[in-house]
């Protein structure tokens, strides 16, 4: 036997040499975990990815350091806080000007934007962080979110993506930064305010440092215009924007997703501030008693930031109940795929509003703009669909029963939280802790769910080897 082999079964001497290796070896314990589950299962990495974000921020948020009284935040507000900007939702407990120190605030900006590069781009990159490669599968599951054409593009999409990230939100800033200073702030405050805002903005997340939000910018242009061009954008989705980039306002080399994305985010936009003007006109705690401008711009204000923004320049409380029914479908629809919005997603509508003209025509195929929509396709979008109504159905049950509140109230903050969107009533600060956990488990399975399930079903696809005969039951 020789003496490295002598040495190596001595236990003593083996004690003598593992603690100086031990982190090594723990990292190298973490990254083959991380790895496995990226190459096996990227859905459940992108799960853990979230999970351990929500944790880290809620460790940070309830820090006396965080809170503005120096005090220990109780869990259920600082856990339903990181869970809001880590799903970059909106929804708030407490309030993010006077109960979060400048600290806190900061946390809950970098939740927002780890949170808003999205599911599989952070467990893409976390896998790419720990084990410095991304498996075959792991590969698939970014290719199928970024639209990719081949795998070798995913690694250098997913730093598009941040890239994109960072140059939209700087130029949002750039323009706010200006106009805060012109308005009296001090130039840090300015820079923070305006750094804030094109983050939150951009990432579709709705919050805000200021104690009365926006409402005393309701009619500053200079204000809101960002906001709104930061909340479009963010909601088209990574894969638009890198096709965007590429060929520019060249409608024929668009692929399909891109340009069904535009056109039905385009339809929603119009359509929704042309009904929500319509209903509010005349509304005199809303818009009544503003000019013709003014209530134009409140209505496209409102359209866009139903989708998915969160900002609110009116008292959503105020609203008729027809609005609000209206922008319970417009949260509900959302924005774009692999973007910063929430909702069942803009092309999951186009998808089925396609299948049920194709059959009203007797058409065998779905077709739209010379390419033919695959049934598997078809098959994701009832899923997502049926998956986010059955999520919202059942928070509402919950929510009724622990509040006591109207059905129209409940079901309003049920589809703002699913739908990530962050608009309110003003119940997520009545609710109890229970409550509060409700909402904060929504908002997860509203960012994670839908998404995670149709990467899930879009990589499930496998050869049959044989096929029943067909038979079909009556429906409708």
């Amino acid at each position: 036997m020789t003496q490295s082999q002598s040495r190596s079964r001595d236990p003593a001497s083996w004690q003598t040499v593992q603690p100086e290796r031990g982190g090594l070896w723990i990292f190298t314990g973490i990254r083959d975990f991380l790895d496995d589950i990226a190459n096996t299962s990227p859905a459940r990495l992108a799960l853990t990815a979230y999970v351990v974000a929500i944790l880290l921020f809620t460790g940070l948020l309830s820090l006396p350091a965080a809170s503005a009284d120096g005090t220990v935040t109780p869990i259920h507000q600082a856990l339903f806080t990181a869970v809001s900007s880590v799903c970059v939702t909106g929804l708030t407990v407490v309030s993010t000007a006077t109960h979060w120190t400048f600290f806190g605030q900061l946390v809950i900006l970098v939740g927002i934007f780890v949170g808003g590069l999205g599911t599989l781009t952070l467990a893409s990159l976390l896998a790419l962080m720990v084990s410095k490669r991304l498996g075959v599968r792991g590969k698939l599951i970014a290719q199928e979110a970024m639209n990719a054409g081949r795998l070798g593009e995913v690694g250098t999409l997913l730093r598009i993506v941040i890239t994109t990230s960072v140059v939209i939100e700087a130029v949002l800033a750039l323009s706010l930064i200006p106009r805060f200073i012109t308005l009296g702030e001090g130039f840090w405050q300015a820079v923070w305010h305006g750094v804030f805002y094109s983050i939150s903005s951009f990432n579709n997340a709705g919050f805000t440092p200021h104690s009365d939000g926006i409402v005393p910018y309701e009619t500053d242009l200079w204000i809101l215009v960002p906001l709104m061009l930061g909340v479009f954008l963010g909601s088209l989705g990574f894969p638009v924007m890198l096709v965007l980039r590429r060929h520019g306002f060249n409608w024929k080399k668009w692929n399909l997703h891109t340009k069904l994305t535009i056109q039905v985010s385009l339809i929603l936009l119009i359509a929704g501030a042309v009904l929500w003007a319509l209903m509010e006109w005349d509304n005199t705690n809303t818009i009544a008693n503003m000019s013709v401008s003014d209530k134009i711009t409140h209505s496209i204000f409102a359209s866009i930031m139903t989708r998915s923004g969160g900002f609110n320049l009116v008292d959503q409380g105020h609203m008729d109940s027809t609005t609000r029914l209206l922008s319970d479908a417009l949260m509900f629809a959302g924005g774009g795929s692999a973007s910063t919005a929430g909702g069942i997603k803009v092309t999951t509508i186009a998808v089925m509003f396609l299948a049920i003209v194709a059959e009203a025509r007797g058409d065998d195929d779905v077709k739209v703009y010379g390419r033919t929509i695959p049934e598997g396709t078809m098959r994701v979008a009832i899923s997502v669909i049926v998956a986010g109504a059955t999520l919202v159905c059942v928070s509402a049950f919950l929510l009724l029963a622990i509040s006591g509140a109207s059905l129209d109230r409940v079901l309003f903050e049920t589809i703002s939280a699913f739908a990530t969107v962050g608009l309110s009533t003003n119940l997520s600060a009545e609710l109890p802790p229970s409550g509060v956990y409700v909402l904060a488990a929504l908002m997860f399975a509203g960012r994670i769910g839908t998404i995670t399930l149709a990467s899930a079903l879009a990589l499930r696809q496998r050869r049959q080897l044989f096929h029943y005969p067909e038979e079909r039951p009556i429906i409708g």
